[in-house]
C-alpha cells in the first residue's frame, strides 16, 4: 500500500505541474523525459516495485523530440491492441508496456511456449519488424507459490522463451533485453488464485532507441517541427 501512495504522488505531482490532463499520449510523453524523465523513472520504479515501468519513463527525452517519439509509439500500440488477443497494452509517456498473463503463454510451472502464445507472438513480430528503432524489455513475474529460487529460474526462462520466439521471428535479437523477478513484483496480493494468477505474467516495454530519438530531435532542430 506505502509502495501505491508513494507512486499516486508522484504522479499527480508530475502531471499536474504541467497541466495535461487533456494532452495526447504523444504530448505527454514529451513532458514527462529528458533529465527530468531519468530521475522520475528511477523515483517510480523503485518506489513501484515496477522496473518496466521506470525503464520507459526513464528512458524518455521529453519536449517536442518526446512527442515525435510519443506519435510513433501511438501508431504502434493501437497495432498491437487490434492484433494480439490476450494482452494488456498500455501507453505510458514515450513507451508501451504489454502484458501477458502466463496462463495465455504457458502451462502452470512450465517455460514453453503454448500454440496459441506462437500466434500471438507471431503477429507481435510482425508490428515490432514494421516499427524497427525500438529497444524492448522482456521480463517473467511469478506468485509466490514454490521455493524463490524456483519462481526466479522460471521467471527468467519464461522471459528467454518470448525472446527466442520473437528473434525466430526476424526480431533483432539486438533490440532486446530480459529479466526474470520471481515473486519480488507482485501487482496485487497473493492471497486469492485471482490474485495469484495475475501475478503470473510476462511483461513488454518497448521504448525509443538511439536511432529514434537521434531523428526526433534532428526533426526538430531543422525547423520541420516546433
Amino acid at each position: 500500500m506505502k509502495r501505491i501512495l508513494t507512486v499516486l504522488v508522484v504522479v499527480v505531482f508530475a502531471l499536474s505541474a504541467v497541466h495535461c490532463a487533456s494532452w495526447s499520449k504523444g504530448v505527454k510523453g514529451g513532458v514527462i523525459g529528458g533529465a527530468g524523465g531519468a530521475v522520475l523513472g528511477g523515483v517510480i520504479g523503485h518506489a513501484a516495485g515496477n522496473t518496466v515501468l521506470g525503464a520507459i519513463i526513464g528512458a524518455a527525452v521529453g519536449g517536442a523530440a518526446g512527442a515525435i517519439i510519443g506519435s510513433y509509439m501511438d501508431k504502434q500500440a493501437a497495432e498491437i491492441q487490434r492484433d494480439i488477443q490476450g494482452a494488456e497494452v498500455q501507453r505510458i509517456g514515450e513507451g508501451i508496456k504489454i502484458t501477458f498473463d502466463s496462463g495465455i503463454l504457458y502451462d502452470i510451472d512450465k517455460s514453453d511456449l503454448r500454440p496459441l502464445s506462437k500466434t500471438n507472438l507471431a503477429s507481435l513480430a510482425k508490428i515490432l519488424n514494421k516499427y524497427p528503432d525500438t529497444n524492448i524489455l522482456i521480463e517473467g513475474h511469478t506468485d509466490d507459490t514454490g521455493s524463490e529460487e524456483h519462481n526466479m529460474a522460471l521467471s527468467k526462462d519464461r522471459a528467454q522463451s518470448v525472446v527466442m520466439y520473437l528473434a525466430t521471428n526476424e526480431v533483432s535479437s539486438a533490440r532486446f533485453a530480459t529479466a526474470g523477478y520471481g515473486e519480488t513484483q507482485p501487482i496485487v496480493a497473493n492471497d486469492t488464485p485471482e490474485g495469484r494468477q495475475k501475478n503470473r505474467r510476462v511483461d513488454i516495454a518497448i521504448m525509443a532507441n538511439d536511432k529514434l530519438k537521434k531523428a526526433a530531435q534532428e526533426k526538430i532542430k531543422s525547423g520541420l517541427i516546433s
